[in-house]
């Protein structure tokens, strides 16, 4: 049974929105030992270092914490979750699916109506407990099988999820299936960290630099080394080679990497290879 349509939904400044009063009602829900709860509540109450100035925010879970994540998705649960399947699933016309990670969250739907409905509802849902839908990453998407028609189109909208652009299209023996590719902003954003990462450590020793740059790629391809993702792990070890080559030419004028330097430069230090580590 095709469940056709997306509400892809993500919230403003999660972390930073966490109501201290509803969270600790939360808690009291679940943990009875006074200590824990009371080192949860200084754990809130710890404040954020910015140089040397101290603030102490009355909402939201310290960045960095190792409490956040957890308090965190014990929030999106009662927010979300048990309120998903209590009262919205049961009232829907067709099946429905929900995954959730972190501040964002997809909600499957057979039906065009109950999309729209559970569109419709969701930002007061939130609201009631002080969080904001992001405007720009909240959006309903048409994401089913193409008709006869359709047959070489790539499927009807795409959302992003995780990291990833999750997308239709036809695969080599013509069947209908949904691959992932690397979004773009992340591409972008992982080239910008390599670039700049590159520049402020040119003056490093360059089997040191070596060290820590095939460190970077390896982490991207463990996550995004998923399949049918390879041109874009391409690309990235390709931006990380001409960002590292010309911070190396900067950094001296003796010497440039071109020609049968760079071919040389290339045998000593090469980039690791992309590799693809999932298969979905």
């Amino acid at each position: 049974m095709n469940m056709g349509w997306r509400v892809d939904a993500a919230v403003s400044g999660f972390f930073d929105s966490l109501d201290h009063d509803r969270l600790r009602e939360m808690l009291q829900q679940r943990v009875k030992d006074g200590s824990i709860l009371r080192l949860i509540g200084k754990w809130l109450k710890a404040g954020v270092l910015e140089g040397e100035t101290l603030t102490q925010p009355e909402t939201g879970s310290p960045q960095g914490a190792v409490i956040s994540p957890m308090l965190g998705n014990l929030f999106r649960h009662q927010v979300l979750d048990e309120w998903y399947v209590q009262d919205v699933r049961p009232r829907l016309g067709g099946r429905s699916f929900l995954i959730r990670c972190g501040a964002d969250c997809v909600i499957g739907c057979e039906y065009a109506a109950d999309a729209r409905r559970i569109l419709a509802v969701l930002p007061k849902r939130f609201a009631r407990f002080g969080l904001t839908l992001h405007p720009q990453k909240t959006a309903l998407v048409p994401f089913s099988k193409p008709t006869a028609r359709e047959a070489e189109a790539r499927g009807r909208g795409t959302f992003e999820f995780l990291g990833f652009t999750h997308y239709g299209t036809r695969s080599r023996r013509r069947y209908w299936v949904i691959k992932q590719r690397t979004a773009k902003n992340r591409v972008h954003r992982t080239v910008k960290t390599l670039w700049q990462w590159c520049r402020y450590n040119r003056h490093v020793k360059v089997t040191e630099q070596y060290r820590v740059l095939c460190q970077k790629l390896r982490g991207h391809y463990q996550y995004y080394g998923i399949r049918g993702n390879y041109r874009l792990l391409a690309e990235v070890v390709q931006q990380g080679e001409k960002a590292w080559r010309y911070w190396l030419n900067r950094r001296s004028q003796k010497g440039t990497l071109t020609g049968d330097n760079l071919e040389r430069w290339r045998a000593l230090f090469p980039l690791p290879t992309p590799r693809i580590s999932h298969s979905i």
